[in-house]
């Protein structure tokens, strides 16, 4: 074995696959000796059982687990069970010398550094905030096909002859849906036109660009179209009502987050999902942006630092990041100044993962402080008053609290 100092008694690894658990235990005896004993284990939940059973059995002082893709978390799961919370590392962190790769070698090699406490833990969050990343990511998933189903929808009427997407920005909005239908059920465009609503689009020219030549074979695909769109979006709402009545519990960290510019209640469930509310697994706002993605490379050489593209990490935090970033440069603070002054350097992409780089800097701060996010830049309280003030007037002298100025 490799010479390496150890800092621990006994430890266990798990080297992972699909239908097949390889645990090397290594323990010293009292003799001083290093005894070695591997086993081999099945993956179905029987085996995954006796796998946590034979584990416990050593009381081992660490657990290490290597594996890709997610046939790692129901043996992580079983250990979890017997009182065992394993390190899941990195599969590049424990890169072996090549020419001897097995699964017994990887799983003894694993045991070597774990002993040696060489390895560092992959974040992973209680059993019930993961279970809830189940129902963020599927609505995550849910919002890209509908989407796309929309878009299906324009190119089945587009390919009718119908355009009305050159004279309304959203053809998907309640007036638009409702001429749709219409259209659909046999009605002329004329007919259609008188659900219109509050469109700026002329009437005249509405009406011509809902002039079509569907086939029935357009008509019949159009609607299950339709159909399958309100399905999804009755699923995205009860998977949203869902997921925010489950974090109940969180709410204080959300309310904390609501308070950024460009994070609703559902970005910030969604956020707190992933990166849980307890900010010291992460220890500090930089290795959580590294481990978000949104941190740019780091390559220097001769004293000299090279652009880089940013650092691989959790892609679901990194989009949701992004998606924040873009809303929160549309309002009044300082992420629209910062985002402003990088965007003729950077272009919108760079300069978007840049704001996306400090907002998940504040978070961190944020949740560990547990104060509320202040903009030294803007005032939002002057911002409130002056929006709401005429409001707040009218309602006065409605009631007879302030006289009326004549």
């Amino acid at each position: 074995m490799v010479n390496l100092e150890p800092i621990h008694d006994c430890v266990a690894a798990l080297d992972v696959h699909l239908t097949l658990v390889v645990v090397c235990v290594l323990r010293t005896l009292p003799s001083g000796e290093v005894e070695a004993q591997v086993r081999e284990f099945g993956g179905f939940k029987r085996d995954r059982r006796a796998m946590a059973e034979w584990v416990a059995s050593f009381k081992p002082q660490a657990v290490s687990m290597e594996s890709t893709g997610i046939y790692w978390k129901s043996p992580y799961a079983a250990l979890e069970r017997v009182g065992i919370r394993a390190k899941v590392v990195n599969a590049q962190h424990v890169a072996k010398v090549e020419g001897r790769k097995t699964d017994i070698c990887d799983a003894q090699w694993l045991a070597i550094l774990t002993r040696a406490g060489l390895l560092r833990s992959s974040f992973i969050p209680h059993e019930n905030v993961r279970h809830l990343r189940q129902l963020s990511r599927y609505h995550t998933s849910l919002t890209h096909q509908l989407g796309s189903e929309k878009n299906r929808l324009l190119k089945v009427l587009g390919d009718g002859g119908m355009r009305l997407s050159a004279l309304v920005s959203d053809p998907h909005g309640k007036a638009c849906r409702q001429m749709l239908d219409r259209l659909l059920e046999g009605a002329t465009p004329e007919q259609a036109v008188v659900h219109a609503g509050r469109l700026k689009a002329n009437r005249t020219e509405l009406a011509a660009s809902l002039d079509h030549e569907l086939t029935d074979t357009h008509v019949y695909v159009a609607k299950q179209i339709r159909r399958h769109i309100e399905v999804i979006e009755q699923q995205l709402a009860e998977l949203e009502q869902h997921l925010i009545q489950a974090l109940r519990a969180l709410q204080p960290a959300i309310d904390l987050l609501l308070t950024v510019p460009g994070i609703d209640q559902l970005s910030a469930a969604k956020l707190l999902v992933e990166i849980s509310a307890e900010m010291h697994h992460f220890g500090s706002p930089g290795r959580l942006a590294a481990w978000c993605g949104v941190c740019p490379g780091n390559h220097k050489s001769s004293e000299k630092r090279k652009r880089v593209r940013t650092r691989k990490g959790n892609t679901h935090v990194r989009s949701l990041l992004v998606e924040i970033a873009n809303a929160a440069v549309k309002t009044r603070c300082y992420f629209r100044e910062k985002f402003q002054s990088l965007r003729p350097r950077l272009g919108h992409k760079k300069s978007i993962v840049a704001i996306a780089h400090k907002l998940i800097k504040v978070v961190y701060l944020m949740l560990s402080r547990k104060q509320c996010y202040r903009d030294h830049s803007t005032d939002f309280e002057a911002l409130r008053t002056q929006r709401n003030a005429p409001r707040w007037l009218r309602a006065l002298q409605k009631h007879g609290l302030l006289p009326t100025v004549a």
